[in-house]
């Protein structure tokens, strides 16, 4: 594709948004590219010029989410002085930010297997789930947490696949205003906090050092690191 200039790229937003608000409007696995061309006042090989598919729209979606949310989750690190406050701010902004469209987030958690395009596990998707744990990795560094490095190293990745409980439970939660959601999160990041803050505690740290090894080698298995 040529280096875009300033009147395709806006196209290529208007595009982009049309085709949120047709997703929103009749489901993804509902809508075509033709209604979203439509929705956009665009030919359909216009549409199929910025987009091949829809999997390309929602992958250009997550790209710009992540862009717009990055101040935000900046600002919320830098305001925060606990790990607990600093996961409040990285999750409660990204549910914020993704309420509009929870219905569609809904719809794009059936892709779970690691081999769609749009799976968050998947390798189409590894540098937006590099970054997003690059945020949890602050969060990490900054708390200063004294736990045993056959640990630590996996914590921001645990807590980013923490975060993606909260969001499942999230798009799929009936409750008014999604209340639910809240004391699942509430309630789930003050026991695993005071677990890590056990952890910590010079009383109890010998009591858990013999799981730290088995600890360690189940988490370099499930990540691939084992030797």
């Amino acid at each position: 594709m040529p280096r875009p200039t300033s009147k395709s790229e806006e196209t290529r937003k208007r595009i982009l948004a049309a085709a949120l608000r047709t997703f929103r409007e009749k489901g993804f696995d509902q809508a075509t590219m033709r209604q979203v061309a439509a929705e956009a006042k665009v030919a359909l090989g216009a549409a199929y010029y910025y987009f091949d598919s829809k999997d390309a729209i929602v992958m250009a979606f997550y790209e710009q989410s992540q862009q717009e949310l990055t101040p935000a989750l900046e600002e919320a690190l830098q305001k925060s002085r606990t790990l607990e406050q600093r996961v409040r701010g990285i999750i409660g902004k990204k549910i914020e930010y993704f309420a509009p469209n929870r219905a569609l987030m809904g719809a794009l958690s059936g892709h779970i297997d690691p081999g769609h395009p749009l799976s968050p596990f998947g390798k189409s998707t590894a540098p937006i789930r590099e970054r997003d744990v690059w945020f949890f990795g602050r969060a990490v560094e900054d708390s200063k947490l004294r736990l045993p490095q056959t640990i630590l190293p996996y914590l921001p990745r645990l807590l980013w696949l923490y975060q993606m409980g909260i969001f499942l439970f999230w798009v799929y939660d009936p409750s008014p205003e999604q209340r639910l959601t809240e004391t699942l999160f509430d309630k789930t990041l003050q026991m695993m906090l005071l677990g890590l803050k056990l952890a910590e505690m010079p009383i109890v740290a010998p009591l858990l050092k013999p799981l730290y090894r088995p600890a360690g080698e189940l988490l370099k298995a499930v990540y691939g690191e084992a030797e």
